[in-house]
């Protein structure tokens, strides 16, 4: 060690020369962080099959899950384990699914963190809705109230997407605008567990404090005599459990009501005709432009190709005469809202429009597929343009807010739905004329 130790040391010397002039540029060494994007902030064409939720508001409020009344008399201070009742159930949820389903649910609550400052659950969790045990040491007699509780935290979040906004000077430039598939969310903090007295002295909007107007204090269960060990809930406790019970049931109706309002499932069979087409089409509903796009790879040759059979989804294919007008597309039905075009999409190959199947509406990464074109918004689209002269575009499923993107570029590769888009510009095509 003693005799190679200077060959060490002329070594180290030598690549800290090597190394001094990579040193001297700081913005080399260190990458700088990607800022969030901004509601009327720059975008560039990759973005454009990009998604991303910021939030408009938040509500904090110190919520008591589990509370138990409990009596200590002068001898049995010490450690009692107090089997706790349910108060309020709290299931994290971003939307109308009642869960936390893709990349974008997870990054609703990733950013209502970061505007809070506060730990928060960012996955699918609940609160549990059975009697839980707390173990508690009691060191003076009196009437306590044992509790477990969180913050709950619940706010309105909108979508960001990327699309082309006309400057004052008449110039175009691509900007983050506020987009559809707004909602609500709701989430919580740690979980934290204790027992507070009516004397005790207590902050002001504190989880403590919420357990302690849980306690009654005034009312004469809690002044009698009692003898150690639960005591039964005041008419305060059990007004105040009618009353959450009946929330509860609230928003079980209203979830009820959405899962039946939610659209029936894909099924196959013929397709709406139009003229022209060599779809089997059966009747003819849309209103169709009559220019013809290709949604294809930007500079490359493969685009949107649709199935021959009901089972199988939209690829990325190569345009040949073998092709049969699968690669071909038509506008139908379009609106426009504020620079945002809403269209479904017609192939003239097999007559079928483009949609989410039902069942897989809430899956990130499920499959395009064509079905019998009808009247439903898993069948509606908006496009979002880059700026005049160039063909760029994202798309985005009306219904379940997705972007549509793929995984690689290959021949074959399926044509799919990402809650968040594809952040590495896999999700911006061509709507190139034919």
């Amino acid at each position: 060690m003693a005799v190679t130790a200077p060959a060490v040391a002329v070594a180290v010397a030598a690549m800290g020369l090597a190394a001094s002039p990579a040193a001297a540029s700081p913005a080399a060494a260190v990458p700088t962080a990607t800022a969030a994007p901004q509601l009327g902030g720059a975008c560039t064409a990759a973005d454009l099959g990009t998604r991303h939720p910021y939030i408009k508001n938040t509500e904090v409020s110190p919520t008591i899950t589990h509370f138990k009344g409990w009596y200590v008399t002068e001898g049995t201070t010490g450690n009692h384990t107090v089997v706790t009742s349910t108060e309020t159930v709290i299931t994290v949820s971003v939307g109308l699914t009642g869960g936390v389903e893709g990349s974008f649910a997870v990054a609703t609550l990733e950013a209502a963190k970061a505007s809070l400052g506060l730990e928060v659950k960012v996955g699918y969790a609940s609160t549990s809705s059975e009697s839980n045990t707390v173990v508690w040491s009691f060191n003076q007699p009196g009437y306590y109230g044992v509790y477990k509780g969180t913050k709950k935290v619940t706010g309105t979040y909108g979508s960001l997407n990327c699309n082309r906004s006309q400057q004052s000077d008449g110039s175009w430039a691509l900007k983050w605008a506020e987009g559809p598939g707004g909602g609500s969310f709701t989430t919580y903090t740690t979980l934290e567990e204790g027992a507070v007295r009516c004397q005790d002295t207590v902050p002001a909007g504190s989880i403590m404090a919420k357990a302690q107007g849980l306690l009654d204090c005034g009312s004469p269960a809690a002044k009698a005599e009692h003898p150690a060990g639960a005591v039964a809930p005041t008419a305060k406790q059990e007004q105040e459990q009618d009353r959450k019970q009946g929330q509860e049931q609230d928003q079980k109706q209203d979830q009820d009501q959405d899962r039946l309002a939610q659209p029936p499932a894909r099924t196959s069979g013929t397709s709406a005709a139009q003229p022209g087409a060599t779809g089997r089409g059966a009747r003819a509903a849309l209103d169709c432009q009559t220019q013809v796009y290709k949604i294809a790879v930007p500079g490359k040759p493969l685009s949107w190709g649709a199935p021959l059979l009901a089972d199988d989804g939209v690829r990325l294919r190569p345009s040949t005469i073998f092709s049969a007008h699968l690669d071909h597309w038509r506008l139908c039905n379009v609106t426009e809202s504020n620079g945002v075009i809403e269209a479904t999409l017609w192939n003239w190959g097999n007559g079928g429009c483009a949609t989410i199947a039902a069942p897989d509406a809430a899956t990130d990464r499920a499959v395009l597929r064509t079905a019998a074109c009808s009247e439903d918004d898993l069948q509606r689209f908006y496009v979002y343009r880059d700026v005049p002269g160039s063909s760029k575009i994202g798309v985005q499923n009306k219904y379940t807010g997705s972007m549509m993107g793929h995984d690689r570029y290959a021949d074959g590769e399926f044509i799919r739905q990402y809650s968040s888009g594809r952040q590495d510009g896999t999700g911006t095509y061509s709507l190139t004329g034919v």
